[in-house]
Formats: structure tokens, C-alpha cells, sequence
């Protein structure tokens, strides 16, 4: 009894240890080049839409081939030779491109409803006008345009209107949780006294509408900051009243918090968007 059981136990031994009757794995070759080939074929799916018509039709026989499905007895996988453009340290750029142009697009898409719910907000208090939006790499720009309607000639006052505006869309701004930049700009002609430049003026008129939307409006003082540029950044040429009242502005700047590479696709949608 227990020779005989030495024996099974010996002969168990052998064939765990890979002896000549050890379990066949010959399957494991045909199942790493199914592996192959599948690898392959969503790597061309991923890029497809860049592929030339007459490759991916090759392509698309070769894969058909190794799938039984169009018996050969040459099989031809030249087609899995991606062109220069798809080559495969290319996909990982492309992949970022495409993760990039998506977040751009969901950064537009808010900057827009932004944009809306602010004009919203004016329309609604019979202020509809009164104030310019742009939508840019930077973010979007409510444009106060014609310091006069918002200020007093060469005062950093806020007049009735300009405190009519700014309730109204401070309800708005409030809620956002991006940063707010207050830029005053001024014309290119000299202020008076108690000015001696142009960067006072804007400056002054930028902290009043900033200490307006913090004060009264409540905005957070930690997301909200006043510049002024003087006469530095036009926006109008001339000199005729028309272009000067342009030019005489404070724009609140929504900054977009979206990444530098992100941001820089937004201007291409936007084209994009008013071609379609």
C-alpha cells in the first residue's frame, strides 16, 4: 500500500514538474496574437477619422483576414503600418489635443451661460445696454463703456446708473467662484485735479467699483482685485468723442481658471462657432 502510494505520488511529481506528459500550451501563441491584433485595431479606431480612405480599407481586409473571416493563405498585415501622422508616439499628443479641445469647449459653454445670466440680471432691471461682454482666452469682460454714464467728468464717483448696474449683476458675481479682476482704463486726454495722470483716474475708478461689488454687493475680497492702466489699452482710434467715451471705461473680467493650454483653444471655438 504505501509503495503504491509513493509511486502515484512520484508520477504526480513528474508531470507538475513539465515532464513529457505535461499540459499542452500551444493556445497561449494564438491567443497573444488575438491580443496583438485587437491592440492595434483600437489604436487605428482612436485615430480613424485622420486615416486615408485607401489604408484603412487595406487595413480593414488585413484585420478581416486574422479574423477568419476572408480565408487567405497569405495573410497580409501591412496595414497595420499607421501612416507618419498616426504613429504611435503621436497618439498620446493627440489624445491630449482631443482632452484639451474638450475642456475648452465645457470652458466656453460656461462663460456663455455666464454671459447670459448677466444680461439676464440688466434685462431685468431695465438696464439692458448699459454694458459690453466678451468672451476671450482670458476669460469674459462686462465692459462699463462712457465713463460719464458712470462716473462724473474727471471723478471717481459712482453715479446712480453705475450703482444701478453694478446691483445688478452682483447677485451674479457673486456666485462665481473665479477670480475678478477691476480694470480701469482712461481716454488719452490729460485729467484735472485732483488727478495728476491718467493712472490715478483709472486706478481710482477701478477701487470704486471694486469696494462697491465687495461692500454692498458682497463679492469676496480674496477673489477680487483693481487695476488701473491708464490710457494704455485702447480699444477705439480717433480722437472724436465717440472713440474717447469708449476708451473711458472699467471692465469687470471674470478670469477663467481653466489651464493656459485650455484657454488658448477658446478664441479658435469661438470662431469655429460663428462659421457654423
Amino acid at each position: 500500500m504505501s509503495t503504491r502510494r509513493a509511486g502515484r505520488r512520484r508520477g504526480a511529481a513528474d508531470h507538475s514538474s513539465g515532464g513529457h506528459d505535461g499540459p499542452d500550451e500551444r493556445w497561449m501563441a494564438s491567443y497573444l496574437d488575438m491580443v496583438t491584433v485587437l491592440m492595434c485595431l483600437f489604436i487605428v479606431l482612436f485615430a480613424m477619422s485622420s486615416v486615408d480612405q485607401q489604408k484603412f480599407d487595406a487595413l480593414r481586409d488585413s484585420l478581416a483576414t486574422g479574423f477568419g473571416q476572408e480565408p487567405s493563405e497569405d495573410i497580409d498585415f501591412s496595414g497595420l503600418v499607421l501612416p507618419p501622422e498616426l504613429r504611435a508616439e503621436d497618439v498620446g499628443h493627440a489624445a491630449n489635443v482631443d482632452a484639451d479641445l474638450l475642456a475648452a469647449r465645457a470652458e466656453l459653454d460656461d462663460l456663455e451661460d455666464l454671459r447670459a445670466r448677466l444680461e439676464g440680471a440688466l434685462d431685468a432691471k431695465g438696464l439692458n445696454g448699459t454694458a459690453e461682454f466678451t468672451i476671450d482666452d482670458r476669460g469674459l469682460t462686462v465692459g462699463l463703456i462712457g465713463a460719464e454714464t458712470f462716473f462724473a467728468t474727471n471723478s471717481t464717483d459712482l453715479s446712480a446708473k453705475a450703482v444701478a448696474v453694478l446691483d445688478a449683476l452682483g447677485p451674479v458675481l457673486q456666485e462665481v467662484p473665479n477670480d475678478i479682476s477691476v480694470e480701469g482704463h482712461a481716454d488719452r486726454r490729460d485729467p484735472a485735479a485732483p488727478f495728476p495722470t491718467n493712472w490715478e483716474l483709472s486706478s481710482g475708478r477701478a477701487t470704486q467699483v471694486l469696494r462697491h461689488l465687495v461692500e454692498v454687493n458682497r463679492l469676496r475680497g480674496d477673489h477680487v482685485q483693481a487695476v488701473g492702466f491708464g490710457s494704455t489699452r485702447p480699444i477705439a482710434d480717433g480722437e472724436d468723442d465717440e472713440a474717447l467715451a469708449r476708451n473711458r471705461r472699467v471692465d469687470i473680467v471674470v478670469l477663467s481658471d481653466a489651464e493656459e493650454e485650455v484657454r488658448a483653444l477658446i478664441p479658435e471655438l469661438m470662431t469655429d462657432d460663428t462659421h457654423s
